[in-house]
Parts: C-alpha cells; sequence; structure tokens
C-alpha cells in the first residue's frame, strides 16, 4: 500500500528581483482563503496495477469564488533569469501578476504539471523564438477562474479549468507560465475540468493528451489498424495507448517498456508489452501501420511500420519516412476528450513520486529530466 505523507517544508529561499516587463497592478491586499480538500489520485504501485489513492491534497468538489479585491499585486513563482539548467530556476515572492487581456482568463493555480519541453526551454533550444527573459516556466495548468476578460464568453469566475497554456510550444510561448499563483490564458486554450477528476489528475494531461490526440490524427490511424507505442509509459505514450484504443479503435496496441513496468503497460490496455530491454522492436516480424515514437528513435521505429504505413515522432532526429509533429494547444481537444475522462476510458496517469510541493520544484525537474517518470510530474499544491 502506498502511504502519502503531506508536510509543511521550511525552506529558506534567496530572493531575486527581477524587473518584468509587465506592468504592475496597484497594490491589493489579497484575502486569506482556506480549504480543506479531500479526493482520490489515480496511480500505479510498483508498476503492477492502477489504484486509486486517498489523498488529503486534492482538489474540492467546489471551490469558492475569489473577489477581484483579493487578487494581488504581486505573486510567488519559480523564474529563471538566464538560461542553463535547474540551477538557474530561482523562487521569487514578488512576481507581478500578469494583466489579463480581453481574450484572457485570469487562473489561481492549484496544480501544475511539467513536460519535457520546459527543460527544452530552459536550456535556451528555441530561445530564438523565446519570450523575453526572465521566464516563469509551466505548460501545463488546472486551476479556478478568478477573473475574465471583456471578450471571454465560455468561462466565468469560479470555473474549474485546465489547459496547456502556450498556444505554441516552441514559438512564443508566454513569459509568464503555470509555476506560478496565478497565470492568464486564452480562452481558447482552456476547458472545465473532467468533474470526476481533481486538479492533480487534471493538470497533467492537457500538453501530454493533446500531443497524443493531435498526432495519432495527423498518422491517419483508423479503426482496425494496429500501432506500436515507443515509451507507452511516458507522459504521452501512456495516452496515446489508451486513445489509440478508445477513441481511434486501433485492433492492436504493441508498446515499449523496460521489465519493471511491462503489467502497468497491460493494465493500460496494451495487447503486446515489449521489453525494450530484452527485444529490439524494430527485429521483430510483426509490423504495424502506425508507429508512434515517443522516445527519440525514429530510426528504429521506420523499420516496425509496414509498407505505406506512418511514423510520427514528438522528439528527436527525423528519419524518413517518419515526420515530426510539436502540439498546437487546442481547448476543443480537450472538451471532445473529457466524455472519454469522465467515462474512465481514458485515465490519467501520475507519477508515484509526486505530487512535488511547490517548494521542490527544482527537485522535481530533475526527476522529470531523468527521463524515467511514469506518467506525469505534477506539482501540488501551488501557493
Amino acid at each position: 500500500m502506498e502511504t502519502i505523507l503531506t508536510t509543511t517544508n521550511h525552506i529558506k529561499f534567496t530572493h531575486h528581483h527581477y524587473h518584468h516587463n509587465t506592468a504592475s497592478l496597484h497594490s491589493l491586499r489579497p484575502l486569506s482563503v482556506s480549504y480543506t480538500f479531500k479526493t482520490s489520485v489515480l496511480r500505479y504501485h510498483s508498476f503492477r496495477s492502477l489504484r486509486i489513492h486517498a489523498n488529503s491534497q486534492a482538489a474540492p468538489t467546489s471551490v469558492p469564488s475569489t473577489s477581484l479585491a483579493s487578487i494581488p499585486s504581486e505573486m510567488k513563482a519559480w523564474v529563471y533569469g538566464e538560461y542553463g539548467g535547474v540551477d538557474v530556476l530561482k523562487f521569487d515572492s514578488k512576481v507581478s501578476v500578469p494583466q489579463v487581456k480581453d481574450d484572457q482568463v485570469l487562473i489561481k493555480v492549484f496544480a501544475a504539471a511539467l513536460n519535457p519541453v520546459d527543460g527544452k526551454r530552459r536550456l535556451g533550444k528555441f530561445k530564438a523564438t523565446d519570450s523575453p527573459l526572465p521566464t516563469v516556466p509551466g505548460y501545463d495548468v488546472a486551476g479556478v477562474v478568478v477573473k475574465i476578460g471583456s471578450d471571454v464568453t465560455s468561462f466565468k469566475e469560479g470555473d474549474e479549468v485546465y489547459g496547456d497554456i502556450h498556444e505554441k510550444a516552441l514559438e512564443n510561448p508566454k513569459q509568464f507560465g503555470s509555476l506560478a499563483e496565478y497565470t492568464a490564458v486564452e480562452e481558447k486554450l482552456l476547458a472545465l475540468k473532467p468533474k470526476n477528476l481533481d486538479f492533480i489528475q487534471a493538470a497533467g494531461l492537457p500538453l501530454a493528451i493533446e500531443t497524443a490526440y493531435e498526432g495519432l490524427e495527423k498518422t491517419g490511424l483508423s479503426a482496425g489498424q494496429s500501432i506500436l507505442v515507443l515509451n507507452g509509459t511516458g507522459g504521452v505514450g501512456s495516452l496515446v495507448v489508451q486513445l489509440a484504443k478508445e477513441v481511434f479503435g486501433a485492433s492492436k496496441v504493441a508498446a515499449t517498456s523496460s521489465t519493471g513496468k511491462l503489467d502497468f503497460l497491460k493494465n493500460l490496455g496494451v495487447d503486446l508489452p515489449i521489453d525494450y530491454t530484452k527485444e529490439n522492436f524494430e527485429d521483430l516480424p510483426e509490423k504495424f501501420d502506425v508507429v508512434f515514437d515517443a522516445i527519440g528513435q525514429c530510426d528504429k521505429a521506420v523499420k516496425a511500420v509496414k509498407e505505406g504505413g506512418s511514423v510520427v515522432a514528438i522528439t528527436g532526429a527525423i528519419t524518413p519516412p517518419g515526420f515530426r509533429f510539436v502540439v498546437t494547444s487546442n481547448g476543443d481537444v480537450l472538451k471532445k476528450l473529457n466524455p472519454y475522462l469522465e467515462s474512465g476510458k481514458v485515465k490519467p496517469v501520475v507519477d508515484p513520486k509526486g505530487p512535488f510541493p511547490f517548494s521542490q520544484v527544482v527537485e522535481a525537474f530533475s526527476y522529470q529530466e531523468t527521463n524515467r517518470a511514469t506518467g506525469k510530474v505534477v506539482i501540488h499544491p501551488t501557493p
């Protein structure tokens, strides 16, 4: 049995103040609101089964609305002012709360999730198209709407929402990400949080499930076809496996993992779990209609596809006929998939080492960047 122990971490932070490119709001005294949370989080245990575990730090069924007067001018956030490793991440208690544009809502962040793109961005891999430094990292968010722009019609204050806040993953992502108390997000990038999921589960879904769905669409996977998923236990791969079967109607799903995670793949619904430490998937006599490369082995993936089949890769070098795919955030995809999540046909997977508290964001990034996480690395609670 897995035990989740919640403690209050007293950590001394060195204050780092930056001049931000966002105009400061007038100083407002924040209203102190206390929530008591009780729900459950989907986990796996020893990679043998998917289980539900009680968690005293999860989402409430309803959240008290926050008055505009309670929104402060400054917030706590993680910030980096230069590109580099995890050591460039600094805790800052005086980051300006982002202004809300006409087509945006302001979200009080309840949980956020890490993605490989966060690390690549922090390392400066796409600094030519990045927003100006300093940066508050974070793509995925789940939280509560506390303010709406004048053009917003789909949401109201108090709505529980989730989404990937950057429309283009690599092109001009926001300066103010989700690893903060508040974040401003375009209405079109969000959806209402599935009713049966808490904030922890919901936060880990948006970028990964949108990547899985949009990538599968681009492969042309149709009912009755077979698919091989490389890294079927990762954040994206675990959702590709489920969507391929439940949404796209694949007749056979194969996926790769290490030895200890094979049972976990079976519990996800994989028909053919492949232990990559003992078998070379590219040498198997069976070939597949579609190969979804979520690990960066396109050169091998193209050897496992049927003639005329499709190979999509989300990372690493590309070998023809494989092609690269980068997700575009779209709240309509989340809305389309919400029924599958609410019915339980598609399940979020949260790595058992988490959720990490906000004080341990550096440790969470270090772990996520080992590429050994199963499912998503989530940050919760946030300040």
